[in-house]
């Protein structure tokens, strides 16, 4: 095959063997130099917006774009999703006349552009009034009005006349929805790495190990949010993949986002931890299992994310913007999860905590279920039966090197 080394190399003579024995070897520096890169990517996700992108960022290509601009500058950025107040109280012509008056004082609020007359229901006990922001939906000054509308305005033009209002309408319900999901993501998060954690620690006999695959996944699932907050804020990076102007995020993106990379994360730590573990039980020796197991699986690894990276990153040539921020999102994850956290800051830490990796307490032990990986443990004839191949095999090496010097 073209590109293809045909030479088969033992896999501890590997530049991903080196390449381990290079981070063990200053596992201090590797843990903080990857540690601070992973800490600046995430530090832009602490101003992301969260929010809804509407007509305005579909491209001006697109009727629904047309349609956007032409309402706004017919009639104001607002124009195209109103506030809708409904109004209640005592049945009547007077509940028209009473909702007519809190229309007259907040046509006098910064940030409202028009207010319209009161419209009754048919049974009399109910208003409409129609608020037209100045600014568009997605701006964060509309959402600033919905507040002010619901904790000041509306208290204030209601007092002493009995009626109820609620203030509806697109903008009104996004926000809702948004503050609504942004109260749950801390149950949601922490059920997710609850489960993980206790899953980890049953199959790989240790607290540390799991600790640290939650902790470098919250690393990386933060790191890529601030790579995606980088790239709707504008700027160089958002003209890169198509987003000119700084847009809201869905809050339903990052959640997704999380949890498909924490299930593909976490195939990568099991199927590399299982290596290292593996070669610890077989040898003993901490370091070496890192340096093996990195060695064996690196390429597989490497390999899955390449492809998925690719994937991802092509939804950015898409003209969907929802689209482009999703491909972007789980992209620049699976990139530093593969990369960053899985081939420098894993062997680097496991490393610092030696044999202290693989410790449980002895109750928790015996609390525990046995989960194994392969689906059933090796037995001690198994492990004498591969470490005996495995010397073969190396007595074979050896063989076929010394050949190869006699003809030289």
């Amino acid at each position: 095959m073209p590109f293809v080394s045909k030479t088969v190399h033992a896999y501890d003579t590997t530049r991903w063997y080196r390449w381990s024995r290079f981070i063990q070897h200053r596992p201090w520096v590797a843990a903080i130099g990857s540690l601070a890169v992973l800490l600046a990517l995430a530090a832009p996700f602490l101003g992301m917006r969260f929010g809804f992108p509407d007509a305005k960022n579909d491209p001006p290509g697109t009727t629904t774009r047309q349609a956007y601009d032409l309402l706004a500058d017919g009639f104001g950025p607002g124009f195209a999703a109103p506030l809708l107040l409904v109004v209640q109280g005592s049945p009547g012509s007077e509940l028209a006349d009473a909702a007519n008056a809190v229309a007259a004082e907040l046509r006098n609020v910064d940030g409202v552009a028009l207010v319209s007359p009161a419209a009754l229901n048919d049974a009399g006990d109910t208003a409409l009034l129609s608020v037209v922001p100045s600014t568009s939906p997605q701006d964060k000054a509309t959402e600033d009005l919905v507040d002010m509308l619901r904790d000041e305005n509306i208290p204030a033009a209601t007092a002493g006349t009995g009626l109820t209002i609620d203030v509806g309408g697109v903008v009104a319900a996004r926000v809702d929805i948004t503050r609504g999901v942004a109260d749950r993501v801390p149950l949601f998060i922490g059920g997710v790495l609850l489960f993980s954690f206790v899953l980890l620690m049953m199959v790989f006999r240790s607290v540390l190990v799991p600790l640290k695959a939650v902790i470098m996944n919250l690393l990386s699932s933060a790191a890529a949010f601030g790579v995606l907050a980088l790239a709707v804020n504008g700027g160089p990076l958002g003209d890169l993949v198509g987003i000119p102007e700084a847009i809201p995020v869905p809050i339903l993106l990052p959640i997704g986002i999380f949890a498909i990379l924490f299930g593909l994360s976490m195939d990568y730590e099991v199927f590399l931890l299982s290596r290292i573990k593996e070669e610890y039980d077989r040898t003993g020796d901490n370091a070496l299992a890192v340096a093996d197991g990195l060695a064996k699986s690196a390429r597989v690894i490497t390999a899955g994310a390449a492809v998925m990276i690719t994937v991802f990153f092509s939804f950015i040539l898409g003209a969907d913007v929802l689209g482009k921020m999703f491909g972007i999102g789980l992209g620049a994850a699976i990139l530093i999860d593969a990369t960053i956290v899985r081939m420098v800051l894993v062997p680097a830490t496991m490393e610092l905590l030696g044999d202290r990796n693989w410790w449980l307490p002895g109750w928790l032990d015996r609390l525990l279920p046995n989960i194994h990986v392969e689906g059933h443990e090796i037995a001690d004839d198994e492990v004498d039966l591969r470490e005996l191949s495995i010397g073969q095999r190396t007595s074979s090496d050896l063989r076929d090197d010394t050949k190869v010097g006699d003809r030289r």
